[in-house]
């Protein structure tokens, strides 16, 4: 008898409204369903990268992890809402026995200019089921997947690769401080004219 994988729900995004990076994996293995946690297996590589990009590496807990990620502006979230499955990898995921997570309305809230793919499965699934719903796509950019199956690139090409996400939060960081010095440009017209033109000062 053929087996039939039972149908699972996937995780909320992890996100906030400054996020302006997304990372968007298939759909959670068994040990981050079972842990709550994105990418929870121990041989996954992926929190080993995010401590060589950001920080947000296995030294710190999972809370603390993801909290920097969102300093950053990093988001996490996968392409599928829910599947049925037959144990852990992407290739186990039944045709057809899937829904797709409401990317129209996360990215409506969020100011998201690129998505990276965590592995190849996510960024065709997000091509095929997610771009024709979308007025406007960010930059899609796929990266090599991140799960200890991917054995045909080994760990220092997935983290030269996975590192070129250090440009994004470079030119996120310029973005910032050229609002930041507009901001305080702005402040210090206030002050030296004593408020908002047309206003009237407050003590």
């Amino acid at each position: 008898m053929a087996k039939t994988g039972l149908e699972r729900k996937g995780l909320p995004p992890v996100a906030d409204y400054g996020a302006t990076i997304l990372i968007l994996g298939a759909f959670p293995g068994e040990e981050s369903l079972r842990r709550q946690q994105y990418y929870a297996h121990p041989r996954n590589l992926f929190w080993d990268i995010m401590g060589e990009l950001c920080g947000a590496g296995r030294d710190k807990t999972y809370t603390e992890r993801v909290a920097v990620l969102l300093h950053n502006g990093i988001a996490l979230w996968d392409v599928l809402a829910s599947c049925s499955r037959i144990g852990s990898m992407d290739a186990d995921i039944r045709r057809g026995g899937f829904s797709v997570n409401d990317f129209r309305a996360f990215l409506t809230l969020h100011r998201i200019g690129s998505i990276f793919f965590d592995g190849a499965k996510a960024a065709e699934l997000f091509r095929r089921h997610v771009v024709p719903t979308l007025a406007d796509t960010p930059e899609l950019i796929a990266l090599p997947s991140t799960s200890p199956a991917n054995v045909r690139v080994d760990r220092q090409e997935k983290l030269c690769r996975w590192l070129e996400i250090r440009k994004y939060l470079s030119d996120r960081d310029a973005a910032g401080k050229e609002q930041r010095d507009t901001a305080a440009g702005q402040k210090s017209d206030r002050c030296s004219t004593g408020g908002m033109p047309g206003a009237a000062a407050k003590d």
